[in-house]
């Protein structure tokens, strides 16, 4: 009797025997039930998941003598000729060589006659995407309204390239790959039948490779089978599907995990010498790091597709390495990967990658610099930083400690000269992320910007929320200098305003400014302290900034330099203009 191979011999012959397709089992299941049958269907997926073979299936069960049924009897002249491909109502048609228009009208017209013995007429279109534009355009009529005997059943692995207009037309089932632990149980069964020696382990490597397709793994068991007169070892299954020495890859990553590039090199070097696709090395190395990082999440090392001892290797490696390495690592190896997958120098580009993996544990943490360690060391650690003590909040100072307040020259008179204000002492700094570099001061410097002659009267606590304020939002400071009159007082800070005018009340409030404004007074006088607007008593004052003020403005509130502020914690100080035009002498 002439050998069948597995993949054809273990096709299933009914719904019951697809495997992994659950939801598309029972919906095909429930419209043969109910008698809700459509004139068109589309079956999508990867290659070996059963899309011709669940079309098969679904003709015997539309035309089985016991019909339309569930599952088909498999015992009946239909059924028997179906399996065989004998019947004359059930057409099957490979796209891909019957393509061109003039193939697809002479078949339209031939399914406008009835079945010649069978209950319906079933046309299946294998491949359908590769139809020319022209042919999918002559079979749109019929797939529309097609006489009541006639069912089409289309199936592709390329889904995108089916027009919009037949997909309206179909009812679509997307098969999907297959899950290993599905196809592993396949395949357990067929070597149980089939007196096949396979371990556990290989099995998994088999199902692994299928790459979620059952008819792929299947052949590779056969293949196997073949190989080792029905005996399968966990060493034969790694080296015939193209896989490399474990150990090989254990080595590779202590190397990369050690952050030594010498022994990547010679690695890569020996991937050479043994004349392996670097690509293909790669592509199994990475899917190595997946298994290393998922036992340093605490996985089970029997779960892992290798042999007992050597998953127990990778355990004992994944957990020295830690999880947070190994994440790095597989993200950035993953980074690579397309880069190697076009590199028509293969072995370089895999060189790099690994080499620039194993710079990985060189790398410092930022907690670490933040928390001050010597930056001599080149090992990564995992330890939290310790967290900094908070600055000291400062005290409200006693009512009776604040000068009284003085009220500001009127405009009759001139303001007096303003007289640069003593330093006060540096506000409490915010952590940031990059450690401030040391200055020749050693206090921190005020902010240039001059106050009010009545607000250097009232002590420095005003001038520390003015330098608070400029560091925060600098142009509130140029509004704060045409106040009258900054005084703290029982009701918290109060900025009075001169009699009349707006535009102060309308600068200060606009915006987050107010927010900024109660900051910066939290950080003078101590949380919970209140600002308030008040107007003076005197007449009416024109507060208009000056032109070098709003020029001073509309700078710093210019989105972009205060990014630039932001960063590198500096202020603007004056605004010049300059030409750009050629002058003519």
């Amino acid at each position: 009797m002439t050998y069948q191979v597995l993949a054809r011999k273990w096709r299933p012959q009914n719904f019951s025997s697809l495997v992994g397709q659950g939801p598309i089992v029972t919906a095909l299941r429930n419209a043969l039930k109910e008698g809700r049958i459509a004139q068109a269907y589309l079956f999508s997926g990867i290659r070996g998941v059963g899309k011709t073979t669940a079309a098969r299936v679904l003709a015997k069960a539309l035309n089985c003598e016991k019909g339309p049924a569930a599952d088909p009897c498999n015992v009946c002249t239909a059924c028997i000729e179906i399996t065989r491909g004998s019947d004359m109502d059930v057409i099957e048609v490979d796209a891909a060589t019957y393509s061109k228009v003039e193939q697809v009208r002479e078949l339209t017209e031939s399914l406008k006659y009835g079945p010649a013995r069978d209950r319906y007429k079933v046309v299946v279109l294998d491949e359908v995407h590769r139809l020319s534009r022209q042919a999918f355009d002559a079979l749109l009529k019929i797939v529309e309204e097609p006489p009541a005997h006639l069912v089409f059943i289309f199936a592709t692995t390329e889904i995108e390239a089916v027009p919009a207009t037949i997909l309206s037309r179909c009812q679509e089932f997307h098969f999907r790959r297959v899950p290993a632990i599905e196809v592993a149980s396949l395949l357990r069964e067929i070597c149980g039948s089939e007196d096949i020696q396979a371990t556990e382990t290989a099995l998994r490597l088999i199902a692994r490779a299928g790459e979620g397709s059952v008819r792929d793994a299947v052949a590779l068991l056969d293949q196997l089978a073949t190989f080792g007169s029905g005996a399968i070892s966990d060493e034969e299954a790694i080296r015939l599907l193209g896989g490399l020495d474990t150990a090989l890859f254990g080595k590779l990553l202590s190397a990369i995990v050690e952050g030594n590039g010498a022994g990547v090199a010679a690695l890569v070097r020996r991937v050479e010498d043994e004349g392996w696709d670097p690509r293909h090395v790669y592509g199994q190395f990475l899917a190595f790091c997946r298994d290393a990082l998922h036992l340093a999440l605490g996985g089970d090392p029997g779960q892992v597709d290798l042999p007992a001892e050597e998953a127990q290797t990778l355990a004992e490696t994944a957990r020295g390495a830690g999880y947070e390495n190994l994440l790095r690592l597989v993200h950035q190896l993953l980074q690579s990967e397309a880069t190697v997958r076009r590199s028509e120098t293969g072995a370089l580009a895999v060189e790099i990658a690994w080499l620039r993996a194993a710079e990985l544990p060189k790398l410092r943490r930022v907690e670490e610099i933040l928390a001050g360690s010597p930056l001599g060391s080149n090992t990564a650690s995992t330890a939290s930083p310790s967290p900094r003590p908070a600055p000291p909040t400062p005290a409200r100072a006693p009512e009776a400690a604040r000068p009284a307040p003085v009220e500001a020259p009127r405009e009759s008179a001139p303001p007096p000269p303003r007289k640069p204000a003593e330093p006060a002492p540096a506000p409490a700094a915010r952590p940031s992320p990059i450690p401030p570099a040391p200055t020749p001061s050693p206090a921190a410097a005020p902010s240039n910007l001059s106050a009010p002659a009545s607000v250097q009267r009232d002590g420095d606590r005003v001038q520390v929320f003015l330098d608070e304020v400029s560091r925060l939002k600098q142009p509130l400071v140029s509004y704060l200098e045409h106040a009258e009159e900054l005084r703290f007082g029982e009701r918290g800070l109060e900025i009075v305003s001169p009699r009349g005018d707006g535009w102060l009340e309308a600068k200060l409030r606009r915006g987050s400014n107010w927010q900024v404004l109660e900051q910066a007074a939290a950080t003078a006088w101590g949380p919970g302290t209140a600002v308030h607007l008040v107007e003076g008593a005197g007449g009416q004052k024109t507060a208009q900034p000056q032109i070098a003020s709003v020029k001073l403005e509309m700078v710093a509130e210019n989105p972009t330099i205060q990014t630039v502020l932001e960063i590198f914690q500096g202020r603007v100080e004056k605004v010049e203009e300059h030409s750009s035009g050629m002058r003519e002498d």
